[in-house]
């Protein structure tokens, strides 16, 4: 073998040697920074804050009360939603209940009176024309006398169809018009009572508030951050070196080192990057800067990991499975 190959070779063992030396020294898998997942509740209309019924540091469980803002105007806009929505309802059950026995009753008085008005006219075309022919009548009262028959001859026909429709009722295009009339209303009235809904801020999971930026009184802009939760507990978000990235899974468990406690927390495996990422200047060793690791992040058990505070370093043991057993119990 050729003397520089040999000498590479014994280089990079003695390389391999300081490495996992440099790992036995610190004792453990992987470092990291324990961190939250914060959540930011943001305005969804730009209306005054009117109540803040939490303080910050306070702890909130899901669907408590953070703040309200004022109602006074979408209020206003759902009274007049649920009017408009009253009115489609209303049109709907008169098209399906029908026409009034008092409507037809009209309906047919309004035919009896056409009738009789145009027996009047053809009465008065018939006279006249006896009187033209007999010239004791001008041409022009005979046109007269026929425009008159005319127009009784069509208010007739008008009235007849009129009565007509009342006695069919109600045509299904008629119904499916009311019919989407009503729901078009309905679904501004739920749009309208969700809008309302949201003036009150609640918190969407268990946690702790973390900032509340504005105060009674102020009016933030939509979109504007009203309040930030750090959510149930924090996690380590440790960076995992790739010798051990097969053997972490999701759900296994962990012993957390917290700066600051002489014991350890439990905890378990939440999930691990499947690609791997350059480790953190804070992670390994000047040496060990260069190497690929795999970001992993720990859920910590217990009531007192909900109050450890973020950003506190943290070293982690995984609880490996014995050689010869299948992982996870399978």
């Amino acid at each position: 073998m050729p003397q520089h190959l040999t000498c590479l070779l014994s280089l990079s063992g003695l390389v391999l040697l300081l490495l996992a030396g440099c790992n036995a020294e610190e004792g453990h898998d992987a470092v990291g920074l324990l961190e939250w997942e914060r959540v930011e509740l943001t305005a969804e209309a730009s209306e005054t804050i009117t109540a803040v019924a939490v303080a910050k540091g306070e702890t909130v469980v899901a669907g408590q009360t953070i703040l309200e803002l004022d109602r006074q105007r979408l209020d206003a806009r759902r009274a007049q939603t649920a009017q408009q929505k009253a009115e489609a309802d209303a049109r709907l059950a008169e098209l399906r209940r029908g026409p009034r026995a008092e409507e037809i009753e009209e309906a047919r008085a309004r035919v009896r009176g056409d009738e009789s008005d145009l027996a009047n006219a053809q009465r008065e075309l018939n006279r006249a024309e006896g009187m033209v022919e007999r010239k004791l009548a001008s041409q022009e009262s005979l046109d007269n006398a026929r425009a008159q028959r005319d127009r009784a001859r069509s208010d007739l026909e008008v009235s007849k169809a009129a009565l007509k429709m009342l006695l069919a009722g109600s045509t299904i295009e008629q119904l499916h018009q009311a019919e989407a009339q009503l729901a078009q209303a309905q679904a501004k009235l739920s749009e309208a009572d969700l809008d309302l809904d949201r003036l009150t801020l609640r918190a969407p999971r268990p946690g702790r508030v973390d900032d509340l930026p504005y105060h009674v009184g102020e009016r933030p802009p939509l979109g504007a951050t009203l309040a930030v939760l750090l959510a149930d507990s924090p996690y380590a978000r440790v960076y995992v070196p790739e010798p051990l990235r097969a053997r972490v899974t999701p759900g296994m468990s962990a012993r957390v080192y917290v700066d600051g406690f002489a014991q350890p927390f439990q905890g378990h495996v939440r999930r691990i990057s499947s690609e791997a990422t350059f480790t953190p200047y804070f992670s390994l060793t000047e040496r060990d800067r260069a190497r690929l690791s795999y970001v992993a992040e720990i859920d910590l058990d217990g009531a007192v990991a909900a109050k450890l505070p973020a950003g506190v370093p943290v070293r982690v043991d995984f609880v490996f499975v014995p050689s010869g057993e299948a992982p996870n119990g399978a």
